[in-house]
């Protein structure tokens, strides 16, 4: 829980009134690597806070192909938000790819703690905000730059995925091939 008082810290101020209410609205859970804490058709209750480890949120197409839309890990907050928000059946999955350790938080107690500590709007606005922002990026990125480009920003911005990630999925999530990658990596 600590890790997730630094992370509300970082955007505002808590007491420990405040925090200990905070801990008291999430459950945490342990995951391990290849577990699904959202699958396609499936209801949402929860969003995620990750805490350790490292996921793959994705869509799987017709022909059953899957496409990569990010890896959250430490510190982000993801689930299928429309999902989640709306009660509808999901229409992206998210999966563990190391062991992880997330706390989970349902849109009622979500709702209810902003309503208690009012405070925590803003955080969530602010991390929803810096989540579209990063989506807008990302869809022009695949819309206008070279796969070149797309690579080398991800090496910049996130060098540790390289480490923790295979060629096959940095390549799905690249929206290339394997070979291509292979060609830009060497």
């Amino acid at each position: 829980m600590e890790r997730l008082r630094k992370h509300i810290e970082e955007i505002l101020p808590l007491s420990d009134e405040e925090f200990l209410l905070i801990t008291t609205h999430f459950t945490k859970k342990r995951f391990k690597k290849g577990d699904y804490l959202v699958r396609i058709g499936e209801t949402v209750p929860q969003m995620f806070f990750v805490v350790s480890g490292l996921l793959k949120l994705f869509y799987t197409d017709e022909s059953g192909k899957d496409h990569i839309l990010s890896f959250p890990r430490e510190d982000w907050w993801e689930t299928d938000y429309l999902a989640f928000n709306t009660m509808a059946r999901a229409k992206i999955n998210l999966q563990c790819l190391e062991a992880s350790e997330i706390l989970c938080i349902t849109l009622k107690d979500y709702q209810n703690l902003c309503n208690k500590l009012p405070k925590l709007e803003h955080f969530f606005l602010e991390k929803a905000t810096a989540g579209h922002i990063a989506s807008q990026q990302r869809i022009l990125s695949l819309l206008s730059s070279s796969t070149e480009s797309r690579y080398e920003h991800l090496l910049r911005r996130y060098p540790s995925l390289l480490q923790r990630v295979s060629k096959t999925l940095l390549a799905s999530y690249l929206g290339v091939s394997r070979e291509t990658l292979s060609r830009l990596s060497s």
